[in-house]
């Protein structure tokens, strides 16, 4: 379980806000919540074997339909190869 930190700065005496605001970021940056933030910003779960077995079921069965349009000349047969990265 990810324990949540919470970075809190109390106002001190005349303290003015530019050095509030400095303090603050130290202590952000102290804690280490944006680099773990930004590291599992983009990351996402593995798919799980049925949908997997879903999506790949799914594509032979458009593929499927694709032939038979192509076969009845209802659609045309995609001449160019595999696109180049």
């Amino acid at each position: 379980m990810i324990k949540m930190v919470n970075a809190e700065v109390v106002r001190t005496g005349n303290e003015n806000n530019v050095n509030l605001i400095r303090r603050f970021t130290k202590r952000v940056q102290g804690s280490g919540v944006l680099p773990r933030v930004r590291s599992i910003r983009y990351s996402s779960r593995k798919q799980s074997e049925y949908v997997k077995k879903k999506k790949t079921l799914k594509v032979l069965k458009r593929r499927e339909e694709v032939n038979e349009l192509i076969k009845m000349g209802k659609m045309v047969e995609n001449t160019r190869g595999p696109k180049k990265k």
